[in-house]
């Protein structure tokens, strides 16, 4: 999600109509971007905090789902169809076959959580606050004009080719990691499961 925030940064322009913005007289669009904001926000408190894991994996299509009408209402179709396409289209189904091939239980997990709870709830506060202060000094009052489309596609692929290709790589393979994991995994436990089966303690007698 922040590569598809960066590669759509430079698109964005500055309003030049001399119509008066401030924060008491917020627009239509404005107000829809704030509704699905929080949306998005609640959809991904949920998702990491859920004990059931396939609920976890339904809540982030709908976290993923808020970015991307998000992405619409700042006129970046083309960024909007891609976090569809590739995150809620590839990524999502990549989690699903990786809890299928682990045989992840679809109730409630009692192991969901770790030790370690808040060290991730630090570090998830400082990269929120890290980032809000990036975007915030980055535009500061600037107001973007909204009525032109943001994003295209020449200046997409001219960033993404050209600054963001080695983490695009890297991002593929680590999700190819993971599904290899997941094969593995859910061959060890067949493996397992065989050898305590009674037809294999028969054979071993």
């Amino acid at each position: 999600m922040i590569t598809a925030a960066a590669i759509s940064a430079p698109a964005i322009t500055p309003a030049a109509t001399g119509t008066a913005h401030g924060f008491l007289s917020p627009t239509g669009v404005e107000i829809a971007f704030l509704l699905v904001g929080l949306v998005t926000f609640g959809a991904a408190i949920v998702t990491v905090t859920t004990k059931q894991l396939v609920h976890a994996a339904l809540w982030l299509i709908v976290t993923l789902g808020g970015l991307a009408v998000e992405y619409l209402l700042l006129t970046a179709e083309f960024i909007a169809w891609v976090q569809v396409l590739i995150y809620v289209g590839s990524v999502v189904v990549l989690l699903l076959f990786g809890l299928m091939l682990t045989r992840a239980p679809i109730g409630r997990s009692p192991d969901a959580d770790g030790p370690n709870r808040p060290v991730a709830l630090g570090v998830a506060l400082v990269s929120a606050a890290a980032l809000v202060w990036v975007v915030v000094d980055a535009f500061r009052t600037t107001w973007i004009d909204l009525d032109t489309v943001q994003g295209d596609t020449a200046v997409t692929g001219s960033v993404l080719f050209r600054h963001w290709v080695l983490p695009f790589e890297a991002l593929s393979v680590l999700l190819l990691a993971a599904l290899v994991g997941a094969i593995v995994l859910s061959r060890r436990k067949n493996a397992a499961e065989r050898a305590t089966t009674p037809a294999a303690r028969e054979g071993n007698r």
